[in-house]
């Protein structure tokens, strides 16, 4: 049996923070409660509810400590700690988590532990089919407050890191945003985990840490000890358990070779990133929480393209307060300085994160071709105008813009800037300073009506930014979660770049900006393309900003121009991608 452990094994996963880390795995056993259901009496329901109460009071203190240990650490992941640990105290309050367990104590008549299991199960099964696989991802927050108050009603030791010798790779079944966020990359080498998704708060904690990091390996626990060998390749999400020396030699070499590469690709970092012909392109980030600004500015970004403000709403019951909302945003915008910030408003629908959005409102009317974005927003003007003020507001650190999420028709940019402006009118008449010029309100096209009518659009906007995910899942009606057709996911599908196209032409004419923040614009693949249909602004998750840089100082424009002509005059997706990777391959 012993020798059958020392085998070499395999397992792949999700790659969320790249780099090759190569040492002795340390296993932090399953945090899981075993926990069994069993029927109460009428009389025991209070006993019940109490155990509950109980139990959240507990898990709030046990937070509570976390937070003062929290604001002991210095740097981003210390203050993004504190942020999510805020996130963990709203849902030990009336929360649906808490609500759901008292619900089920009561009418279905079990135990305390057996009322919070299937709680966070059936919010589980909600998260999980949800469409936006990053909205989806929060479910790891619930698992993590849920099983903290399995621990407390079982009395069941929580099971921290401790003693990990130095070097150490970390392997869980789980990890969550809390342990992450308290890992020392000077100490830890890399993680692996066998839950978690690319979207999680874990991952994104995992990058803005740079450690190498892999989730959703499957099987990983049972085939790993503590002080084995093991590789976690945060590039390819593989992790090896037991290698060979063969094999450790090839990923050192492998290591070595990536390590060179992030060197060489950081001497970019304070230059611009113009091609040979001299046309200087805007290489933007995406930013999803404020733990990712170290990540922002190392990666020399010359702005934040999109920022996805729904970190705001998460992981709570009730909406934030402008004063909130304003801490939250200056806490991005301040890094930035005079470097611009493009807050996106709140784009959330059918995935129902803030309970008290969805008030009034019936479940059939949220779903992706329902109310979302900017449907839901003007459907609760205050919402919109609290977020606007507080925009505002933040907007005084910096130098800020504003985008507006599924936008269709021209009508809602009129609402929205009519809101704005009213607004500011709110915050004049309060005595608050506010941007003179109010700033620029610009439109995510995301859907192909937009596109189809950028034209229009393009006379009450003052900036286009291009959603090319959702452009192209609407487009093609493909839903990239669905292993059936995720393989027809085509950004260089003829249609797709025919919108792609109308929109850069309608907004060259209307010579406003025009940027596009999906992932076609962080792959260098399509760089030459984007560029050579006329869009000077590619926004993208920070890691990505250095080899786009390097893809861009490499080309001439005119090159790019000619060759995207003569892509837009081809019918074949196959052509298309042959046309444009030996233009690639010419550099």
């Amino acid at each position: 049996m012993a020798k059958e452990l020392q085998k070499e094994q395999n397992f792949d996963g999700l790659g969320v923070a790249v780099g090759i880390a190569i040492g002795p795995a340390y296993v932090r056993q399953s945090g899981a409660v075993d926990v069994s259901e069993r029927k109460i009496l009428k009389k025991e329901i209070a006993a019940e509810k109490k155990r509950l109460n109980v139990a959240i009071r507990l898990g709030r203190r046990q937070i509570r400590r976390l937070q003062t240990r929290a604001k002991a650490k210095s740097g981003a992941n210390g203050e993004e700690l504190i942020y999510l640990l805020d996130a963990y105290l709203h849902m030990l309050q009336d929360s649906r988590l808490v609500r759901g367990a008292e619900n089920r104590i009561a009418n279905d008549q079990i135990n305390a532990e057996a009322a919070v299991k299937a709680e966070i199960a059936a919010i589980a099964e909600v998260f999980q089919a949800m469409d936006d696989s990053y909205i989806a991802a929060r479910i790891d927050d619930i698992r993590e407050v849920g099983n903290r108050l399995l621990r407390n009603l079982t009395k069941t030791p929580v099971k921290p890191f401790s003693a990990v010798p130095e070097g150490s790779i970390i392997v869980a079944d789980q990890l969550t945003p809390a342990d992450t966020a308290q890992l020392d990359p000077e100490l830890v080498a890399g993680a692996a985990a066998m839950g978690g998704s690319a979207e999680g708060h874990t991952a994104i904690m995992a990058r803005a840490l740079g450690l190498p990091t892999v989730l959703g390996a499957a099987g990983l626990i049972g085939a790993v000890r503590t002080g084995d060998t093991i590789i976690v390749d945060g590039n390819t999400g593989r992790v090896v358990v037991n290698p060979t020396p063969k094999t450790i030699a090839a990923f050192e070499r492998r290591r070595a070779k990536h390590l060179k590469q992030t060197r060489r690709l950081e001497r970019l970092r304070s230059l611009p990133a113009i091609t040979r012909d001299d046309t200087e392109v805007v290489l933007q980030a995406n930013v999803e929480l404020p733990i990712e600004m170290s990540m922002v500015t190392h990666a020399g970004a010359a702005g934040i393209g999109l920022l996805r403000s729904e970190f705001l709403f998460m992981n709570r019951e009730d909406i934030p307060t402008e004063d909130e909302q304003v801490e939250q945003l200056k806490s991005v915008i301040s890094v930035m300085g005079k470097r611009p910030v493009t807050v996106r408003t709140l784009d959330v629908g059918a995935e129902k994160p803030v309970a008290a959005l969805m008030n009034g409102i019936e479940d059939g009317a949220v779903s992706n071709l329902g109310l979302r974005g900017i449907r839901l927003s003007l459907a609760m003007p205050d919402v919109l105008e609290t977020q606007f003020r507080a925009i505002l507001r933040a907007a005084n650190s910096g130098t800020v813009r504003i985008l507006l999420p599924m936008i269709s028709a021209v009508t809602e940019v009129r609402q929205a800037r009519d809101l704005l402006k009213k607004a500011a009118g709110q915050l004049t008449r309060r005595g608050i300073r506010i941007p003179d010029p109010l700033p620029p309100l610009g439109v995510m096209i995301e859907v192909p009506g937009a596109a189809l009518a950028a034209n229009a659009l393009a006379q009450h906007s003052d900036f286009f930014s291009i959603g090319s995910n959702d452009l192209i899942m609407y487009t093609l009606a493909i839903d990239r979660g669905n292993e059936h057709v995720a393989h027809l996911f085509n950004p260089l599908h003829p249609g797709l770049l025919r919108l792609l196209q109308f929109t850069a032409d309608a907004a060259l004419r209307a010579r406003i900006p025009i940027a596009i923040c999906g992932e076609m614009a962080g792959d260098p693949r399509y760089t030459a393309l984007l560029l050579g249909l006329g869009i000077r602004e590619l926004s993208m998750t920070p890691s990505n900003i250095p080899l786009v840089k390097q893809r861009i100082r490499e080309m001439d424009l005119a090159g790019a121009n000619h060759r995207a002509e003569v892509i837009m005059d081809q019918v074949d997706s196959g052509r298309i991608a042959m046309l444009l990777d030996d233009f690639n391959a010419l550099a």
